[in-house]
């Protein structure tokens, strides 16, 4: 099941709306298992795990066990139910990690595997099968992607100085590790403020990644997103969404949309800006499972006082701003200690002189 996770890894972010998943199976003919077929889902979802690992392993899948990170599919779609594949290929024994919370499967492919002889094992290695795919299970229990808040600070959480500058407060590995973190993620979102100070490209340009670039996302309220700017040039290569109220400017809407740039119209929080809770709504129904956001201190405010962020990646460089340097995180209303949103580090690494702490919302 390890391997069959490791294979589920590799297609994190290119997946959505599918969720990513492994599978390896294995025979025991002798006192050395021996593996027989691997398969993980492929970039848009399809082909599924299981159909790639049983077409590697031909006939040898007949009696062998199979190591599946998510039950197997049981409807059919746009691919014949992965359960019924099994199945067909005589498997002798499948051991699933955990079960598919999408209604349209959940139980049903164990069921299909049950009733046909199959012998099923669950909740092997069930708690990293759940981390691995839970951008899914957000989505499908609480309509919205799992947040990722990227953010890359001085040491007193600073991103930019008085003036502005913030090229480059983390160093080149950190900053590769970024590109990384973005194709892991199905898309990568920024604020407006973001786009006017920075231009960002917000792609993966690591030797290799170019074509695991997520889908950019961008919350600008009042549609002021500039024509020059190098998302909006970029966007018929790398697909790009702005997030708006109704309304706005109609000839630059109709400039962004002539470039590529697609306009999704969300209800207004209390704040009169885009709902942030209306926001993830929308890009879970466009099948979005995985968000990073790497915008400025307005959207990760925005973020955390909605209290959807459900993990943090900060990188820290060993420098400081002082006071009057720009905050990484804006206002988000918190009058007590008490009423802080807690957080708990699962990973400490350097990455070159900086340091990356990740963190994750206590369930």
């Amino acid at each position: 099941m390890a391997v069959a996770l490791g294979l589920a890894r590799r297609s994190l972010g290119s997946t959505w709306p599918n969720p990513a998943v492994g599978c390896v199976l294995v025979r025991h003919d002798s006192d050395r298992p021996a593996i027989v077929g691997r398969g993980w889902t492929a970039s848009g979802g399809r082909p599924h795990a299981e159909t790639e690992a049983l077409k590697r392993a031909g006939g040898s899948a007949n009696g062998a066990t199979a190591y599946v990170t998510l039950e197997p599919c049981s409807h059919h779609g746009r691919t014949p139910p992965c359960a019924e594949a099994l199945v067909e290929a005589q498997i002798a024994r499948a051991v699933i990690a955990i079960e598919d919370p999408d209604p349209r499967v959940s139980g049903q492919g164990i069921k299909v595997l049950q009733d046909a002889g199959v012998a099923v094992s669950m909740n092997v290695l069930a708690d990293a099968a759940h981390e691995l795919n839970a951008g899914f299970f957000a989505r499908i229990k609480q309509s919205r992607p799992l947040v990722t808040l990227k953010m890359a600070t001085t040491l007193d959480g600073r991103i930019a100085t008085a003036a502005g500058d913030s090229q480059w407060i983390t160093s080149a590995p950190a900053r590769h590790f970024a590109h990384r973190l973005r194709a892991a993620n199905d898309a990568v979102a920024v604020g407006i403020g973001t786009v006017l100070a920075d231009d960002p490209e917000l792609t993966c340009r690591l030797p290799g990644m170019t074509a695991h670039s997520p889908l950019r996302v961008v919350f600008d309220s009042k549609l002021r997103m500039p024509a020059k700017c190098l998302m909006v040039k970029s966007a018929r290569e790398t697909r790009t969404i702005v997030l708006t109220l109704s309304g706005g400017d109609a000839a630059r809407r109709r400039k962004l949309t002539a470039a590529g740039v697609e306009m999704l119209e969300v209800e207004a929080g209390d704040d009169g800006r885009v709902g942030i809770p209306a926001a993830l709504e929308a890009l879970a129904g466009m099948g979005v499972s995985r968000l990073l956001c790497e915008g400025g201190g307005a959207l990760a405010g925005s973020l955390m006082r909605s209290g959807v962020v459900d993990r943090i990646a900060w990188f820290r460089a060993p420098s400081m701003f002082g006071g009057d340097g720009l905050p990484s995180i804006g206002a988000f209303g918190v009058d007590k200690v008490a009423d802080a949103p807690v957080f708990v580090r699962s990973a400490l690494a350097r990455v070159g002189p900086d340091v990356l702490e990740t963190y994750r919302r206590p369930t």
